[in-house]
């Protein structure tokens, strides 16, 4: 059986959509949405395309290093991650499969992204009267008790009916 050293597109997207977010390890990259694109040069580089969260993410680091790594324990010798912020990142971009995830490890998964014309965002001085379900019980008579979590993408919530707290993901 001979075996090809020429590096394989697939198995590199492959690779690199098994890799895990570090902030929510159990989604991988391409569950949370910001895994945009693998390409391989001509010279057989592997390009790898990632999108923030939101802007100045800390996570990014550690993404960057993990499919990097990742791709090198692999085979593929020349690895490039690339950040692209345009169009930025939405939590409309998680898919259904990280959203089922979220659920099922404990944390409320965002509902659609607000949608904003063309032209500056506009200034909302009042909360949002967001509706968060409790990933717990199934709930929809729950409170926002902290409007940041762990990280700054999440939101702290407690449920009325089972008394649990959670995290919610925020819309962006």
């Amino acid at each position: 059986m001979v075996t090809s050293t020429k590096p394989d597109l697939r198995r590199a997207r492959e690779v690199a959509e098994s890799v895990t977010d570090p902030e929510l390890p159990v989604l991988t990259l391409a569950d949370l949405g910001v895994l945009r694109e693998v390409e391989l040069t001509g010279t057989g580089s592997v390009v790898v395309s990632i999108t923030p969260t939101y802007s100045g993410c800390p996570a990014m680091r550690e993404m960057r290093a993990d499919l990097q790594n990742r791709l090198h324990e692999a085979g593929f010798a020349d690895v490039e991650v690339r950040t692209v912020l345009d169009p930025p990142w939405t939590t409309d971009w998680i898919t259904a499969e990280g959203r089922r995830k979220l659920a099922e490890y404990g944390v409320a998964p965002p509902g659609p992204a607000p949608r904003h014309d063309a032209g500056p965002v506009p200034l909302r001085l009042a909360p949002p009267g967001e509706q968060v379900r409790c990933p717990q019980c199934g709930s929809p008579d729950t409170e926002q008790v902290s409007r940041f979590g762990a990280t700054a993408c999440k939101a702290l919530r407690r449920c009325h009916s089972c008394h649990e707290p959670f995290e919610h993901i925020k819309e962006i």
